[in-house]
């Protein structure tokens, strides 16, 4: 049911109607003279002008009222709930607005999930709502953000319904305040309803935490205590039985420090474990509760804690070498060692695994390493994009250094080109100078493949391959289509520069669909000639088939071998031996590599190893070497004079333009210095980076290792890339994880135990998805700097505090288990009355019903969700614009009628000419005119006639004035009686007319008093 009335913003306004009955009081009179139908409309059109323009300046408005009805279900999605309550809510939902939804009345019903947000699974809609399922939802579930939820709703339900919002949740929020929100939805005439969800809190145990102590020191016991709380049903003593293991973990290694059974009081239980760290490196201790029977404990999710803390010794360093040639820097670690540096080498192919692992270790040295290493399909290894920032998060964020060492398959040649890993070097690897760029050419053949998502990968292989390119190096894709083998970009060319093609060969690999090539012959000359046609240095060819293709010419693969191009072939989803010795043959003939992929995931992988193929040029090995000189003074290079041992190579970078950049050692040859460098430095974050661009020892720098200063050089290079290692002074850190936050606190004593103020405190923070957060630390007290940052995911958060410039840094690592949500395990009664009990505007509270359950299911559908209660739904819309147009048009109107006279009679005539049709007056006007003219011709005649007849005749009784006759100058007093010939004479006197009678009468009037004057 609907209505539409008429409203007003400014009623006020509308006193000024009072004026009407003024307008028509004055304006009666002075349009008087229009008639009395003109007088009449231009008095109404005057007063309706006014009166639009009152309405106007009133806000006059359309408000149409409606009673349909919009009802929102909000499902709470998050964790603390079980999946079965989830399920019962759903369909709790779906009858709800089955049994209850008019129809007739255009009512609409939408659903809402939420968990740490919020989601609009069906927007509100006049039909029922059929799921089976929750389907819509991908956020997060670790909490419960009633609000976000309570936000969406409002924004979703139409204005032109009453409307209400039926909650489904414990209650539980550990994210914004639903309570402010309430009031706000009740002022815009929102109900809410609520149906309690249920928790079962009859048996649950939570370890609750690890506590450990702050000042761990290495061979010192400590005592940590492990805090577990058994919620038990109100009233009930009884106990819980099982076990509490607790384990030690050092990189991957685990090692069980206890396994005990125990039993669990109501309330919480303390349980201490006395241990001592032997070795200086960062620790994660876990302990976790096993219950006896599964019915003691409803959750598993909050039956463990962790802890993580960093015991500091004396320097460590990580040094990860290529897997597939190892011992080439056994020197190097040889000398580390014997200048107590403690290192650990670590092979490429078993890296590290977490942040945690790469905190032990004050530095970290890549070796000579490729990105990807390994010969064959199931061998290659490669660091992943998580292990690489891993790697820049712990220079950058917690002041770890950094080494990158050179070699042939190292720096650009090892495929680290646009990796974070060179954006926190101080050189890039990719060669802008034109002059000593090195270009390399890659041509890629693409088979259609059978394996699953064949295509798919083919895409991913060949952008991985691309991307490894540098900016000056050329690229082609050839692919089969019905026509024919043809290039995926650059027309009868086929090979571009990468550099400002990028975009656009990404963009065009993303649409490519291989096709099933005949044979490979056709696309190998094309091949060749593209890869001719450039002026690379080092040209290559990748073939990606099922070997299916006939074989190619033996003058197809003598012309790769005369250009010196090699092809290397992956085999994928191959039908027998046969064509995989085709692609084998194919390699082995040009000095390529043969693949067998038997994993889709190794692909990329693959190719992106070929693609550093084409970058071997950055390798500048000049005949006889060259003596690489020290070119700026620096700690690293102290005591070492002003040059180093002969080297036979290094790999060429481009020095970053950035001030912060040091050069220490250059070559004097190529010319351009920038592309020169043989050691770099840089600060980078909180911690160092350096690059050394030739090797240490195992190819090219050979006479190093038979230098006096070789031991001198890198023990000095790696110790000032170091974290600051030794006693952190009467610098204390601890943290405290509650509500969703963890708190950091430093407090600061100098060698007198006074407190340090007015500190400088630098402190950094990464997240367990190694992002960094804003961390910044005030001073709050004597001596105390205090910082918090927000925990709101289970993980790993890593803290790091520099107290003063020099001073060794305060690490530590705090770990939250579980997400809050499992931390309470009782419905949240107090806010879900809360919610209920609003009042909206002109209508009733809400709803608070049973708890949602099997058992009280179907009485909770008898409540109607729909019902009414609520104000009535307005939808305003102002109308003084039609109001304001409207007096405009009338206001030209009264104008019109006031100042225009209509001939409606012409108007007649003229519209009967229009129609051809002879004019009935026409005759009667001609005939009358006719006369008219008749009657003035004949009275100009008579008046002629009398005219011409008139004669003068003197009275006999009347003396004749002589000065009227002859003048006044010659008969001055002269009165003389005419005399008969004078009187025949004269001539006839004219009839004079009236006018010219009273003109003379006039002149004589005048004339009297001039002549009584000169009298």
């Amino acid at each position: 049911m609907s209505g539409l009335r008429i409203g007003f913003e400014s009623p006020l306004y509308l006193l000024l109607l009072a004026i009407l009955p003024i307008l028509w009081w004055t304006s009666f009179r002075s349009l008087a003279g229009l008639g009395p139908v003109r007088r009449y409309l231009s008095l109404f059109l005057r007063s309706t002008v006014v009166a639009g323009v009152i309405l106007a300046l009133a806000g006059i408005q359309w408000v149409r009222t409606s009673d349909r009805l919009t009802v929102v279900y909000l499902l709470d999605q998050s964790e603390s709930i079980p999946v079965a309550k989830r399920q019962l809510m759903l369909d709790y939902v779906v009858k709800s607005v089955a049994n209850h939804r008019q129809s007739n009345r255009d009512d609409k019903a939408g659903l809402i999930v939420f968990g740490r947000e919020a989601s609009i699974e069906v927007p509100p809609f006049d039909d029922e709502i059929r799921l089976s399922r929750i389907e819509g939802y991908l956020g997060r579930t670790d909490a419960t953000n009633l609000e976000a939820a309570l936000k969406l709703a409002q924004a979703s339900m139409p204005s032109d319904t009453s409307r209400r919002i039926v909650i489904l949740s414990d209650g539980n929020e550990n994210l914004g305040n639903a309570s402010q929100l309430a009031s706000r939805l009740a002022e815009s005439g929102i109900g809410i309803d609520v149906i309690p969800v249920p928790l079962n809190s009859d048996a649950e145990v939570l370890v609750e935490k690890i506590d450990l102590p702050s000042d761990i020191r290495q061979g010192q016991p400590f005592e940590a205590r492990i805090v577990v709380n058994n919620y038990s049903a109100e009233g009930s003593n009884a106990s819980v039985q099982g076990r509490l293991r607790v384990t030690q973990s050092l990189g991957g290694d685990e090692q069980l420090l206890s396994e005990e059974e125990i039993s669990l009081a109501p309330g919480k239980n303390v349980f201490p474990l006395r241990h001592t760290i032997d070795q200086p490196a960062p620790y994660t201790y876990r302990a976790e509760f096993i219950p006896a029977t599964a019915a003691d404990d409803s959750l598993r999710q909050n039956n463990q804690a962790t802890a993580y803390t960093y015991v500091r010794g004396q320097g460590r360093v990580l040094l990860i070498e290529d897997w597939a040639k190892p011992g080439q820097f056994d020197l190097m670690i040889d000398r580390l060692r014997q200048s107590e540096i403690e290192v650990v080498v670590q092979p490429s192919n078993q890296l590290f695994r977490s942040l945690p692992e790469l905190q032990a270790y004050d530095a970290v040295i890549l070796a000579g390493v490729p990105r990807v290493s390994g010969e064959s399909a199931d061998a290659i290894s490669s660091f992943s994009d998580e292990q690489v920032d891993m790697l820049v998060r712990n220079t950058q964020q917690l002041g770890c250094g950094l080494l990158m060492i050179g070699g042939p398959d190292a720096l650009g040649n090892g495929g680290w080109a646009d990796t974070k890993i060179e954006a926190a070097m101080p050189v890039d690897f990719r060669i802008r100078n034109t002059k000593a760029q090195a270009v390399g050419a890659l041509a890629m053949i693409m088979h259609a493949s059978e394996m699953a998502q064949g295509n798919y990968w083919q895409k991913v292989i060949a952008q991985n391959a691309l991307e490894a390119l540098g900016p000056a190096d050329y690229c082609g894709v050839l692919h089969w289509e019905m026509q024919g083998d043809a290039w995926l970009w650059g027309g009868n060319n086929g090979l571009l520069t990468v550099g400002p093609n990028r975009r656009a060969m990404l963009a065009a690999l993303s649409r490519m669909t291989p096709g099933d090539m005949p044979q490979f012959d056709p696309a190998m000359r094309m091949a060749i000639k593209g890869l001719n046609g450039t002026s690379a240095s080092l040209k290559h060819c990748i073939i990606i088939s099922d070997g299916d293709p006939s074989d190619p010419m033996p003058g197809t693969i003598q012309a790769f071998k005369d250009n010196s191009i090699t092809i290397s072939t992956v085999a994928v989803a191959t039908h027998g031996p046969a064509e995989s010795n085709r692609l084998r043959q194919i390699a082995q003939a040009t000095g390529g590599k043969y693949y067998q992929a038997q994993n889709a995931q190794a692909l990329p992988k693959i190719f992106q190893r070929e693609a550093r193929r084409v970058a071997r040029p950055l390798n500048f090995e000049p005949e006889g070497g060259i003596v690489p000189q020290i070119a700026l003074a620096h700690p690293i290079v102290e005591g070492l004079g002003s040059s180093l041992p002969r080297t036979r190579g290094f790999v060429m970078t481009e020095v970053k333009s950035s001030p912060l950049v040091q050069t220490l050692v250059l070559s004097p040859q190529p010319e351009s210095p920038e592309n020169a460098t043989i050691l770099a430095v840089w600060n980078y974050g909180l911690g160092r980076t350096a690059v050394l661009t030739t090797d240490a020892g195992s190819r090219w720098a050979d006479e190093w290792t038979h230098w006096d200063g070789y031991d001198k050089f890198f023990s000095q290079l790696v110790r000032w890339l170091m974290r600051p290692t030794g006693d952190t002074g009467k610098f204390s850190l601890a943290t405290k994880a509650e509500d969703g936050r963890i708190e950091v606190v430093v407090t600061a004593l100098d060698n007198d135990d006074e407190f340090l103020n007015f500190l400088d405190v630098a402190a950094s923070a990464l997240s367990p998805d190694l992002q960094p957060v804003p961390l910044q630390l005030r001073q709050t007290a004597p001596g105390r700097y205090v910082g918090s940052i927000e925990a709101d995911r289970a993980g790993s958060y890593f803290i790091n505090v520099v107290p003063r410039p020099g001073e060794a840094p305060l690490t530590t690592g705090v770990t939250v288990p579980f997400s809050e949500e499992f931390r309470v395990r009782e419905s949240n009664n107090a806010l879900l009355a809360a919610l209920a009990q609003t009042r909206p505007t002109g209508g009733e509270p809400g709803l608070l019903t049973e708890p949602l359950t099997n058992d009280a299911f179907a009485k909770l559908l008898e409540t109607d969700t729909f019902r009414p209660g609520l104000s009535l739904a307005r939808s305003v819309r102002d109308a003084w614009p039609f109001f304001i147009f409207s007096v405009c048009c009338l206001f030209f109107a009264d104008c019109a009628v006031r100042r225009i006279s209509i001939d409606f009679g012409r108007i007649a005539n003229a519209v009967s000419k229009w129609r051809g049709k002879a004019d009935a007056t026409e005759g009667q006007t001609q005939a009358r005119l006719e006369s008219l003219r008749a009657q003035k011709e004949k009275l100009t005649d008579s008046i002629d006639r009398r005219r011409t007849s008139a004669r003068y005749q003197p009275d006999p009784e009347r003396p004749v004035d002589v000065a009227d006759v002859l003048g006044k100058g010659d008969t001055a007093g002269t009165t003389e009686r005419p005399t008969s010939r004078q009187s025949s004479l004269a001539p006839e006197q004219e009839v004079k007319s009236y006018t010219e009678r009273l003109l003379e009468a006039k002149r004589r009037a005048q004339k009297q008093p001039r002549d009584d004057k000169n009298s």
